[in-house]
């Protein structure tokens, strides 16, 4: 009777940790860097964007690498687009009148 190699049983043990850590951990970050890429390259003028550090602002200018958010009335500030997190560009903003 011929005996299991060493090398089928590594094969049987690793081969499904592998597919195991692509489904669960490579597949999701390359989606999610996908859909990252495809945000940012369809960054408009007045899309609400909130920046990695928390910065919430309304584009006024949007560059090659760059774009410059309005966060009040007199005041911009510049991000490079890797800066922005978060698009908000469909919600409805309430002003509250002092």
């Amino acid at each position: 009777m011929p005996q299991d190699s060493g090398f089928t049983q590594i094969l049987f043990l690793y081969v499904p940790i592998f597919l195991i850590f692509y489904f669960f951990i490579i597949a999701p970050q390359r989606r999610k860097q996908k859909e990252m890429k495809n945000m940012l390259d369809h960054l408009k003028k007045n899309d609400e964007v909130v920046t990695a550090s928390g910065i919430h602002g309304t584009v006024v200018i949007v560059k090659d690498k760059t774009v410059v958010v309005r966060v009040d009335d007199n005041c911009r500030i510049e991000f490079d687009k890797e800066a922005i997190t978060m698009v908000q560009s469909n919600t409805v903003k309430v002003e509250v009148v002092k």
